[in-house]
């Protein structure tokens, strides 16, 4: 057991290199075996010269206040903590230090401007990539060097030959025109003695790549293809050299003779010459020309708050089979996101042709759900023996790929699926008896990860790919149990913030690209614009966030806002185009909103829900007044629904679960025996339809805990288990591997849903998995950042046992629990500095300090720690 507690860690990030904040949080937990802190002492050592805060009252270890002197840019502070706590008079040992380092803090700190290719192109074609590099000189030693860097579209950083990082798809995408994201490296091993050459591969990307539905759209944020890079090297002397992009810079037409995100990359290695990023490399070729240069405001530069995008694993193919046309068909058992990785050697001048799709349809690839997303990627082989090559710039969804053009015999370790997303920290886990529902939870969990791609989106395989909404707000509590996305989303709802309008407006998906005469001009729609104070008060809750909460309250109360207008006197927000309750099941293909329930008293609902976090938030953030306004609106909101859609026999006007479903979980009814008789009616729903789900986007998240609610929770079991389509567990049995956007993208028959919207990689649908969490396996949040834990497992559906395990922030929690012959064995886990409390049917509450503790419902209700 370790007599320290864990290294300080910063914000939300895995490390604090290239920070952009001057006065960053700090977390740390406590030593092993210790139970709470009495009082903490921070020890930050600037430049050899520490300074202590002295003993610090309180309970206080997450997210913690910077305790000095703000940080300067490229300011480097080790950072290190000891506690008290209650069973230990003396402090703990030390951290280990934690070392933090500011990235450019400062507009002034840039010296870079834009460079890019100064060759004249056609702005509406296809255009080749350039590459950028310049040669330098290290005159004396160095005692470390730092690259800052960021693009006009992507990049990849190359010094002396060898790749800068290991991040993907960087800088990511955001509000461009406010907000433009740069990359710190430590490059120090990277630089040699003397002659040394940095360079970078360009493309498009969001920036002026074709992007967006019905044929995309180019040129969004600009014309231009450039790098904006400095690289300081700091010497042992004191001294420090700056090699900024400038006019002096280099710029030649890449061997990527394409690149799009949606189409893919074409790659021909007889027109690379791996030396281009060395001081050996010919800069006097007529190929290499002085750059243009381009503007960019350096006060729109800004850090990250989360890790980027990177590879987490390589999938082998399960199976390789040969077509009727002599081409090579690869199964990869799952349905990732990605790109292929190849090892050949032939006969210059092969091109090798790689294919992706999510599903097969009459054995090949099915490629129309893709839309126009070509998704093809083509490498063209030199002459020098075998080579290894993966695409630089697109990413792909698929789970099968088809190879054509491959010379010779195709061997085990030919081609391997990389697997990409943003590299979030894994925080959670499910398991239970039921396979089927393990492989659901397993869908779950890979739909999050091929959809977290620096952005929320909705999709990964065809021509879209963009950060809705509404779909983010339903998951939202899903993915903060799964992953630590608190930092990657706070970084995205800053966007939204951006991109909200004046009035008050949400946008459907951000950042916000045209979207035809449906999306485009934006029009406020409930559930989507709801993100605006449901998912802040969602990482809040989750991660213990407050400032998180402060910073985007004023989005949402500008949403609310909006929706009071709109409403008016009546309170109703029964005008405008609603989404409603999105891909309920009866739907038809061409038209997703046409469901069971009325479009505004979805709205209405959502009007009133929204008022309430608002109120809730106000009074987290300690402005009383504000949330007694707030609450007060709720309420008149709630009254005006009940009266408008409430009938007086009780059932809603629509008579359709996702009705009651949020008049249940949005607390919009009169009293308990309202809520009972809803909740019974919403129980008699299901039933009637042999407990085939019936909820689209709306709903679907929401359902389940409406029932286990009222006293049906072996009716939300007949939910989760249903394998009739349409159901969750339907494309389990269809050999899903990911959540589909729709209940039946695939037909029983294995035809596809003829729908132009039809994703088999969508997260939307599988936010029951927050349900299974908390109900199934029985781990939930009583304060914010699981401070307090309640373990309140509720077996049923013929489950016998389950288990979750969820990484707090202040440690891991954990319950598992076994149905045995004489009643339930429970074991939990509680963090040090938390508390638990155990709630058993039948059984008073019994609360738990931290450690591991049982309770076996059939041994005489025998507790034991």
């Amino acid at each position: 057991m370790s007599s320290q507690p864990a290294p300080v860690t910063f914000e939300h990030l895995p490390d604090g290199l290239g920070i952009g904040v001057p006065e960053p949080r700090l977390s740390w937990r406590l030593p092993d075996g210790r139970t709470a802190q009495d009082a903490y002492e921070l020890e930050l050592d600037r430049a050899g010269r520490p300074y202590r805060t002295g003993r610090i009252p309180g309970a206080a270890q997450i997210l913690v206040p910077w305790p000095g002197q703000p940080l300067t840019s490229r300011e480097r502070v080790s950072v290190r903590v000891r506690v008290w706590t209650g069973t230990h008079p003396e402090p703990s040992a030390w951290s280990e230090p934690s070392t933090v380092e500011a990235g450019l803090l400062r507009a002034d700190d840039w010296l870079a401007v834009p460079v890019g290719s100064a060759t004249a192109q056609d702005p509406d074609s296809d255009r080749r990539p350039a590459r950028v590099r310049t040669d330098f000189t290290v005159a004396s030693p160095v005692s470390h060097a730092r690259l800052y860097v960021t693009a006009h579209g992507l990049y990849e950083a190359e010094i002396n030959g060898r790749r800068v990082g290991d991040d993907i798809l960087s800088p990511g995408w955001t509000v461009y025109g406010e907000r433009l994201r740069y990359y710190t490296y430590d490059v120090t091993a990277h630089l040699a003695q003397g002659a040394n050459t940095v360079g970078a591969w360009l493309a498009d990307g969001w920036y002026r790549g074709r992007i967006g539905f019905d044929g995309g759209h180019r040129n969004l944020y600009g014309t231009d293809q450039s790098l904006l890079a400095q690289l300081e090297v700091h010497h042992t002397d004191g001294t420090t050299t700056v090699i900024a992009t400038d006019p002096t810079w280099h710029a030649a037409d890449s061997p990527i003779l394409f690149t799009g995100l949606y189409e893919g990359e074409t790659f021909d290695a007889r027109r690379h010459d791996p030396r281009w990023s060395t001081p050996q490399h010919d800069t006097t070729a007529a190929m290499w020309t002085p750059v243009a240069t381009a503007t960019r405001d350096p006060r729109t530069l800004t850090a990250p708050r989360s890790a980027p995008v990177r590879c987490t694993e390589e999938i082998h193919p399960v199976t390789v089979t040969t077509t009727a046309e002599g081409r090579l068909l690869l199964d990869f058992g799952q349905n990732l996101v990605g790109r292929l990785r190849l090892t050949v050697d032939g006969p210059a001048g092969t091109a090798v042709t790689l294919r992706h799709a999510e599903v097969l349809e009459d054995g090949a690839l099915a490629t129309r759900p893709l839309r126009e997303a070509t998704s093809t990627d083509t490498y063209v082989l030199d002459d020098t023996g075998q080579q290894t090559w993966e695409p630089r710039f697109t990413l792909h969804g698929f789970r099968y790929a088809e190879v054509e053009g491959w010379p010779g015999e195709f061997t085990d370790g030919a081609i391997v699926a990389r697997v990409y997303h943003t590299d979030m920290r894994r925080t959670g886990w499910f398991e239970c008896s039921d396979p089927l529902i393990n492989r659901l939870h397993e869908n779950v969990v890979w739909s999050m990860r091929g959809n977290f791609v620096d952005i929320p989106t909705d999709c990964p395989q065809r021509d879209e790919r963009l950060g809705w909404t509404g779909d983010i707000q339903v998951f939202a509590p899903t993915a903060s149990f799964l992953y630590d996305c608190a930092g990657m989303l706070d970084s995205w709802l800053t966007d939204v913030a951006m991109e909200q309008l004046p009035d008050g407006t949400v946008p459907w998906y951000v950042p916000v690209i045209p979207g035809g005469p449906h999306w485009t001009p934006i029009k406020p729609g409930a559930a989507w614009g709801d993100v605006a104070t449901l998912t802040p008060w969602v990482l809040y809750r989750r991660f213990g966030d407050l400032d998180l909460l402060r910073r985007h309250f004023p989005m949402g109360r500008a949403w609310v806002d909006l929706m009071d207008r709109l409403a008016g006197e009546s309170r109703l927000w029964d005008t405008g185009d609603q989404l409603g309750d999105w891909l309920d099941p009866i739907a038809p293909p061409n038209d997703p909103g046409a469901g069971r329930t009325d479009r505004h008293l979805v709205a209405t609902a959502y009007f009133a829900w929204s008022a309430r976090h608002v109120e809730w938030s106000a009074r987290e953030l300690g402005y009383p007044d504000v949330a007694e306004q707030y609450g007060r609106l709720a309420d008149e909101v709630a009254k005006a629904f009940r009266a408008r859609y409430v009938l007086p026999d009780g059932r809603m006007s629509s008579d359709a679960p996702t009705a009651y479903s949020v008049a249940l979980a949005f607390g919009l009814l009169a009293d308990d025996s309202a809520r009972q008789f809803a909740g019974d009616r919403l129980a008699e729903l299901v039933l009637e339809d042999d407990a085939r789900i019936a909820t689209g986007f709306v709903g679907t998240p929401l359902i389940c805990d409406a029932l286990t609610d009222t006293g049906h929770l072996d009716v939300a079991y007949r939910l989760l288990t249903q394998t009739d389509c349409p159901s969750w567990l339907y494309p389990v049995t269809m050999g899903a591997t990911t959540v589909w956007e729709r209940w039946d993208s695939m037909r029983p028959d294995g035809t596809l849903n003829p729908g132009g919207m039809t994703s088999f990689n969508h997260y939307a649908l599988g936010a029951v998995a927050d349900w299974m969490h908390r109900v199934v396996a029985g781990l939930d949040f009583a304060e914010p950042g699981y401070r307090t834990l309640r373990f309140r497992p509720r077996p049923g559906g013929g489950i016998t046992w389950a288990k979750a395990r969820h990484e707090t922030p202040y440690g891991t929690a954990a319950v598992a629990w076994e149905q045995t012959t004489t009643g339930l064995d429970v074991h939990v886990t509680v963090p040090a500095g938390c508390q638990g409390v155990i709630e058993l049917d039948g059984r008073p509450p019994v609360v738990v300090g931290p450690g591991e503790h049982r309770i076996d419902t059939g041994e005489l209700g025998r507790t034991a720690a």
